[in-house]
């Protein structure tokens, strides 16, 4: 009775086998190897990815200002120091914009402006600092603002108050 089983189960298998052989088969056939429609080019292979870096740049950080992929464009986390002293300004609203202004300068070396944002993500070492970062926010665009996460995170680098990243798409 055993080797009946043992026998059975090993059948089932196969037949398993076969049938998801064959559903491999005809997807590949009807969809190509990438998965996309038959006669179209894959995502990979029809969208080039290049680094964006603000001139200058003087980090050996281990990643790229924004990295951009078609017509989107991923932006790193910035934090608000001060270009000139490299040191966070006392006061948050201060820091905000020098954040923003950050944002805003990597956009322009890829040909973008503030309102092709698409999504935001703030964190923020206290939630008690979401006021001071509205004021100054809300005027960086012309639009519809992005959608938005403010996040209460805690230490951030360098005793930054804040640290955003976003994404953005081109307009056509």
């Amino acid at each position: 009775m055993r080797a009946f089983l043992i026998v059975a189960s090993l059948l089932v298998m196969a037949m398993v086998m076969v049938v998801a052989a064959g559903v491999v088969g005809w997807f590949t056939r009807t969809r190509g190897e990438s998965g996309a429609p038959e006669g179209s080019l894959s995502a990979p292979a029809q969208l080039e990815r290049r680094a964006i870096n603000l001139p200058g740049r003087t980090t050996q950080a281990p990643f790229s200002d924004a990295i951009l992929v078609g017509d989107t464009l991923y932006l790193s986390g910035r934090l608000g120091m001060d270009p000139e002293t490299g040191q966070l300004p006392a006061e948050p609203q201060q820091e905000a914009r020098n954040v923003l202004d950050q944002i805003r300068s990597v956009l322009e070396e890829a040909g973008m402006t503030m309102d092709d944002l698409v999504s935001v993500q703030v964190f923020c070492s206290d939630v008690a600092y979401y006021a001071d970062f509205n004021a100054v926010y809300t005027s960086y665009f012309t639009r519809d603002p992005p959608t938005r996460a403010f996040v209460g995170a805690g230490t951030l680098l360098r005793g930054a108050r804040f640290e955003v990243m976003g994404i953005a798409v081109r307009r056509s």
